[in-house]
């Protein structure tokens, strides 16, 4: 193993192009650090970890990496019992048995989930819906239950307003919360009975009402993508090499990771990941490379897993090495 890792090394050297690799993590220690704590079952340094990173500097992505941590469920509830004032407890608690309930649910097709499965994946989310509103209740100024309520309420299939009154509930709290206006693209999407135009629609009014150089800009390739996801093999690389869509991809690109006032705080590996793969797919060479040379060979699962759900890194390289970048 490690002379194939010494060899993949040496080829990266040659090419002059970093070695394709999954950063889970987006390049966030903190995010490691808690998820070895989580798998541990050490409560302390989890809660630690937490409490060291405000709701307004985006905790979501720290809570998520406790949640998908296999085993949770068990020491968790231990702590929710010990601690029933405690909000903290019960979010974490709240957001592993969203993943939990996922992991029942799997990533198959809905006619290919036993009635069991659904029935568990729908028990686990109305458990996490139940902690979410009482952490709501308690801290009021909290983003992240209101954000956990997006994801339970379009896995439950909440009607329409209430999964609106989510979303408005997250972003009044934080309005340029990427994974809150993420949660709602998809719930505006053709897929979750939304429509095209309705995706599009808001990822343009998002992105463009936000400063320039936030992360929202990402919005409009990601609508882009699903687009092109939706899409049979042929209409799919017309639908997405059209001239229209290459310019919208690069007033979004201007508006966001080009503009002066971009920072790459938590979160930008992804964004840039996307908009390399939009604009491959899209064939703007020059800027699927300026993208790729940005990301230095860190591969987000999101979005290379549409192209290769087993293996990103693999559909990233390819990509990149289509555009010499």
């Amino acid at each position: 193993m490690a002379l194939l890792r010494d060899l993949g090394n040496t080829l990266g050297r040659w090419t002059g192009r970093p070695v394709a690799h999954v950063d889970k993590d987006s390049g966030d220690p903190d995010a490691r650090r808690v998820r070895a704590a989580a798998e541990a079952a050490d409560w302390a340094t989890v809660r630690d970890v937490l409490d060291a990173r405000p709701e307004s500097e985006d905790r979501t992505g720290l809570l998520w990496a406790v949640g998908e941590v296999a085993g949770t469920e068990r020491w968790i509830a231990d702590i929710v019992a010990a601690e029933p004032q405690d909000p903290l407890p019960r979010l974490v608690a709240a957001v592993r048995h969203i993943n939990w309930a996922w992991e029942a649910r799997t990533a198959a097709r809905a006619s290919q989930v036993s009635r069991e499965q659904f029935q568990l994946f729908h028990d686990r989310l109305a458990t996490a819906e139940s902690w979410l509103y009482e952490v709501a209740e308690r801290e009021p100024g909290w983003t992240s239950p209101w954000y956990g309520l997006q994801v339970t309420g379009r896995g439950l299939q909440v009607e329409r307003k209430v999964a609106l009154r989510r979303f408005e509930a997250t972003v009044r709290r934080d309005p340029h919360h990427l994974g809150a206006h993420q949660q709602r693209l998809q719930q505006v999407c053709d897929k979750w009975g939304g429509s095209h135009e309705e995706m599009h629609a808001f990822a343009r009014a998002s992105a463009f009402a936000a400063p320039g150089g936030t992360f929202l800009g990402q919005l409009v390739a990601v609508a882009h993508l699903e687009h092109w996801l939706a899409l049979d093999s042929g209409p799919d690389s017309r639908y997405i090499r059209r001239p229209e869509v290459v310019a919208s991809l690069n007033e979004a690109a201007d508006h966001s990771i080009r503009h002066p006032d971009f920072v790459r705080g938590r979160g930008w590996l992804q964004v840039h990941n996307t908009f390399a793969m939009a604009f491959s797919l899209a064939g703007d060479v020059a800027s699927a490379r300026e993208c790729f040379r940005a990301t230095e060979g860190r591969v987000t699962e999101f979005p290379w897993y549409y192209l290769n759900g087993s293996a990103p890194a693999k559909a990233y390289k390819e990509c990149r090495s289509s555009t010499g970048g």
